[in-house]
């Protein structure tokens, strides 16, 4: 598996081609990808690139940077705005590439992330967050991944129950306006359009049925796909995630909480690919003739 140096603004990455796709993995910060494009459309990065973005922390300004990252669930500060400004390690390993972040010891946990070819196509993402402290941690793994403007997200919804019990829940953040033109519920998906004039940030939460977000923008659809696991989840119970703001909107994946051990991690899986879907729309209709037996195949 090949390596090439590349640079995603000002950052140098490692570039691998996987099955379709094309990763760019940082040196010098992360562990982060910055990159990720179909191999027939190199220069399309479905990520955004935001190297000024970031929040005020006791220890300092954390930088989001774009791309793709691993945090800990439920968010907390300082904790989850820890530092990863630093150059991590990237190895090659049999049949893919392991990205190893440096170790937190203020909240005695180390991250890394595995990459390797999907059986079908696309990649698998492998995330690992180890609990290096002597005591017993309980946490969630939460894959984040910021996309580039002017595309929209789209969250399966159906859960296929029938009877007089609720099936369905959704989590809605205190700044999200739930009559936001940008948010758009129908019986089946959620979609959240991501706009470069929005003035407000909006987020919400829920779990994905099936397990699969995905981002459309420009004729391409990325697809996050993941298992979905018993267990209590974060967030009133999410196991999938959207952020969004005037620059960039977030597609986010959760496990469940977890208690681990000293020494012992947590894991949590997402399958990416990239479709090609000429005119999608923001409807149920469109998503259920154009795309689903895609994401199915």
């Amino acid at each position: 598996m090949e390596m090439k140096e590349k640079k995603v603004g000002e950052f140098k990455v490692k570039e691998i081609c996987i099955n379709n796709m094309l990763i760019g993995i940082a040196t010098d910060i992360g562990p982060r990808i910055l990159y990720v494009a179909d191999v027939k459309k190199p220069d399309f990065n479905f990520f955004g690139h935001l190297p000024e973005a970031g929040e005020e922390t006791p220890n300092g300004y954390w930088r989001m940077y774009g791309g793709h990252r691993l945090w800990v669930s439920p968010e907390e500060m300082p904790r989850t705005y820890s530092m990863d400004d630093k150059p991590i390690k990237i190895e090659k390993i049999k049949d893919g590439i392991l990205i190893v972040g440096n170790t937190e010891k203020e909240n005695s946990v180390q991250k890394e992330i595995e990459i390797k070819p999907h059986s079908k196509n696309g990649l698998e993402v492998i995330h690992r967050i180890k609990n290096i402290g002597k005591t017993h941690i309980t946490f969630a793994a939460w894959a984040l991944s910021v996309m580039r403007r002017e595309g929209f997200a789209i969250i399966p919804f159906n859960a296929g129950q029938r009877g007089f019990l609720p099936d369905r829940r959704m989590a809605i953040w205190p700044y999200t306006n739930f009559t936001d033109k940008r948010l758009m519920l129908q019986d089946e998906y959620i979609f959240i359009q991501q706009n470069p004039t929005a003035k407000q940030p909006i987020k919400i939460g829920t779990i994905a049925h099936p397990s699969w977000l995905a981002y459309y923008i420009n004729g391409s659809v990325f697809v996050k796909t993941f298992s979905r696991e018993e267990g209590e989840y974060p967030d009133f119970g999410c196991n999938v995630e959207i952020y969004t703001n005037s620059d960039f909107l977030e597609l986010e994946t959760l496990s469940p909480l977890k208690t681990a051990a000293p020494s012992q991690s947590i894991q949590h899986t997402e399958t990416w690919n990239i479709l090609n879907v000429a005119g999608l729309k923001p409807d149920s209709k469109s998503v259920e003739s154009k795309l689903i037996k895609l994401i199915k195949s």
